[in-house]
């Protein structure tokens, strides 16, 4: 069985509210009964509930990467309050009795059992998963939908720029957002959500840096319009009309990749161990979303990945909200995402492990030492418009200074240095000055860059430090 922690369970969360509850159960002795089974596969007990009825909660440990968690309650989160719960206490050191396993329970075991043994039967035998059939006929429909909604979507970004921006008025905006809805009938949802962020780009009563940003909008836009199209063209052409696996713009397009797909491409890897470095979390009122993003350092490769959750406005109680993860994760299978720097990553099964001071000791290798080539290959990501605007990167710290104005900036050993600034919604740059001097030299960084608008500069904004001996976070 995995080690149970704290930390292990906040991972398995849904959300803050639903580990603040499981908590709650906890310290107010509302588990009437905790029990294992004879081999500690399964944790089970009884809950008291709100009302007349007790719930049976449950955790099936027999694949330990994979745990199954079941509770009688009506509640759509999953896990439940009444699991999170019951793993709470177990971590806890409360008393859980030897029992046996309910019937209900056994019964819903066996079956998982074979359907396990099933799938490592057929990984025995070499049968990979099939990748979805594609329907020839309604995907050449498609295409040529979204060709026809490229062009839509051009002629009105030539239509405000021809008209300018500053002759901007409500009935335009009213145009705009009727755009907005056609997008999503022309089957280019990525689109559509870059024309929601030009609209609310353009919402903005500071008038100068709405024009500022929105030139860089439209910079997006225009490349979604013409790599769209030539992509697509192409795609016609191909008798197989095999999808893109080396660049972002299927996923530009609207197109959500599926596992196996990613899997018949051989965008996996096997037995990879992440560290979590650094994690944010911010509404996208562009995409009508929340995103939850990790950025994770792979061991064998020195690789900074993103891993990515969407949750929809409208489903975003019922969807489980990623969170901090500070132990790290051994991965069976790791999905990876076609991209360029911090490509986005996937797993379904994971057991988390204590860092350790050798962990440290690798991830202080993989930092680049010279700033000129780091800064090199953020500028040449950031000459794509399509690519990722704020990449991450690991670098070796020599010190941070700060000059008599209050500016930070890193010098590396060959005495380059970098500015730092906060690019993000969420500011870390004065938390600099908390830190003692030891913590400020000769350490690692984690890095997210940005080309200012404003005032054409490069700035990075620290994420998180590594010393010797611990990781410091700034933004969690």
């Amino acid at each position: 069985m995995v080690e149970i922690t704290e930390s292990w369970i906040d991972s398995q969360a849904p959300n803050s509210a639903a580990i603040k509850n499981g908590q709650g159960l906890v310290k107010k002795g509302r588990f009437l009964q905790l029990h294992h089974s004879e081999d500690h596969a399964v944790l089970f007990g009884t809950c008291a509930g709100s009302g007349s009825s007790d719930y049976q909660p449950s955790a099936d440990f027999a694949v330990p990467e994979k745990p199954v968690m079941r509770c009688t309650c009506p509640s759509r989160q999953f896990p439940c309050k009444h699991v999170l719960g019951l793993l709470y206490a177990y971590a806890g050191g409360a008393s859980f009795s030897s029992a046996e396993v309910p019937e209900d329970l056994a019964a819903k075991r066996e079956k998982a059992e074979k359907r396990e043994e099933r799938k490592l039967k057929e990984s025995a035998e070499g049968a990979a998963p099939k990748p979805k059939k594609v329907n020839k006929s309604a995907l050449k429909k498609k295409i040529n939908a979204q060709l026809e909604g490229l062009d839509v979507l051009e002629k009105l970004i030539h239509s405000l720029i021809r008209n300018g921006l500053g002759t901007l008025d409500k009935k335009e905006q009213k145009l705009i957002q009727e755009h907005v809805k056609q997008m999503g009938n022309y089957y280019l949802s990525g689109a559509q959500s870059e024309l929601r962020r030009l609209a609310l780009v353009l919402s903005d009563k500071d008038q100068e840096k709405a024009y500022t940003y929105a030139v860089e909008q439209l910079a997006v836009m225009n490349a979604i319009i013409k790599k769209g199209r030539q992509y697509l063209a192409s795609k016609l052409e191909d008798p197989d009309m095999a999808l893109d696996h080396e660049s972002t713009i299927e996923e530009w397009l609207g197109h959500a990749w599926q596992l196996t797909e990613l899997q018949s491409f051989g965008l996996v890897s096997e037995q990879a161990e992440l560290i979590q470095l650094s994690f944010l979390s911010y509404a996208d009122d562009a995409r009508l979303e929340h995103v939850d993003i990790g950025y994770w350092i792979q061991k064998d490769s020195g690789e900074i990945h993103r891993t990515i959750q969407y949750r929809p406005y409208k489903a975003a109680k019922l969807m489980r909200e990623e969170d901090s993860f500070f132990e790290k994760a051994r991965i069976p299978v790791l999905y990876r995402y076609p991209g360029d720097m911090n490509r986005r990553v996937r797993f379904e099964e994971m057991a988390s492990i204590p860092v350790t001071g050798e962990d440290l000791v690798w991830i202080h290798e993989y930092a680049a030492c010279s700033y000129a080539e780091a800064v090199k290959k953020v500028k040449n990501q950031l000459k794509n418009p399509l690519a990722d605007s704020q990449p991450v990167i690991l670098l070796h710290v020599s010190r941070i200074s700060r000059n008599d104005e209050g500016q930070y900036a890193i010098t590396d050993e060959a005495g380059q240095s970098i500015a730092l600034g906060d690019v993000f919604l969420q500011s870390t740059v004065p938390m600099l000055r908390y830190l003692p001097e030891e913590k400020l030299s000769g350490v690692s960084m984690l890095v997210m860059f940005e080309h200012s608008l404003t005032t054409g500069r490069l700035l990075a904004q620290p994420l998180t430090i590594i010393t010797n001996n611990e990781i410091i976070r700034l933004l969690y």
